[in-house]
């Protein structure tokens, strides 16, 4: 079974039962936390009988919720896989094993290229236009928040939006600074960028925006970031590679592709922005 189970759960949800679809609910909201209750106290909170939970299990595949279970246990083992446990089990580092570059180049090709494609066609794309929708948004300010690595993933997007739209921001570092943002935040966008091994304050960054009010889009990976319990939107992306450390490629693509689609949904007055803002560039000498 490819994905997550969360992943499973969604793409085959219009196939459950009404009953089976309340079983999935309780079990979407706080993902994986749900997973690991008894069938006694799922099917409770479902409000469905145990044999309902039994065959929502046997419905996804799985020859019964213990099973179900382990399942979801690997992919918290998964979560987090750190750099080193990542290279370790790749067997790297020996110079016996060292590829020629085009050895090395075809490899890289040979993971990429499926991660990518896989990538842009799992994202629902309900999720997709949902998330171009908020992003371009006049009304909404946008405050992005990346973390170790992807806070490069969050600039990338936020200094395309700046020229296309007003009122984009990125957390500040400083911790006064990004104190004061997050006590203020209001019925506003927050973008955040959180990949395995996940940052604690990812997560409650989009819970401060949430119970503000705000609309919380999360890339992430197909693990999905505990942070994802607060969003609006989720965009999974892959993040297999042949190196210790997760590729970014693929979420490079996503952010692309949500660019291509805050473009056109703006239309004249994002060329206007644009506009703006070659012609002050041009004034100051940057251009």
């Amino acid at each position: 079974m490819s994905g997550t189970l969360a992943d499973s759960i969604r793409a085959t949800l219009g196939d459950f039962s009404p009953a089976e679809r309340k079983v999935a609910r309780v079990l979407l909201a706080g993902y994986p936390s749900p997973v690991f209750e008894t069938v006694a106290v799922i099917a409770d909170r479902a409000a469905v009988s145990t044999p309902t939970v039994l065959r929502f299990a046997a419905r996804l595949g799985y020859r019964g919720f213990p099973d179900l279970q382990a399942a979801v246990r690997g992919e918290l083992d998964a979560r987090k896989a750190s750099p080193v446990a990542l290279y370790e089990a790749a067997g790297l580092g020996q110079p016996e094993d060292r590829d020629s570059g085009a050895g090395v180049l075809e490899r890289v090709g040979t993971v990429l290229a499926p991660a990518l494609t896989r990538t842009l066609t799992e994202i629902p794309p309900h999720d997709f236009e949902r998330a171009v929708e908020l992003l371009a948004d006049p009304k909404r300010r946008i405050t992005l928040a990346g973390g170790r690595f992807t806070h490069l993933l969050a600039q990338y997007l936020g200094l395309h939006l700046m020229q296309l739209r007003e009122d984009v921001r990125f957390l500040p570092d400083r911790p006064v600074e990004r104190t004061a943002a997050l006590a203020h935040l209001t019925r506003r966008d927050v973008v955040v960028f959180d990949y395995r091994r996940y940052e604690e304050d990812r997560a409650a960054i989009a819970q401060l925006a949430d119970e503000a009010g705000g609309k919380v889009v999360v890339f992430t990976d197909p693990w999905l970031s505990p942070a994802a319990a607060h969003a609006d939107v989720v965009l999974p992306a892959q993040v297999g590679t042949i190196a210790p450390y997760d590729s970014l490629v693929p979420t490079v693509a996503v952010i692309e592709a949500v660019i291509t689609g805050v473009i056109e949904a703006l239309g004249p007055a994002g060329h206007d922005q644009l506009s703006r803002n070659e012609d002050t560039a041009r004034r100051i000498g940057l251009l």
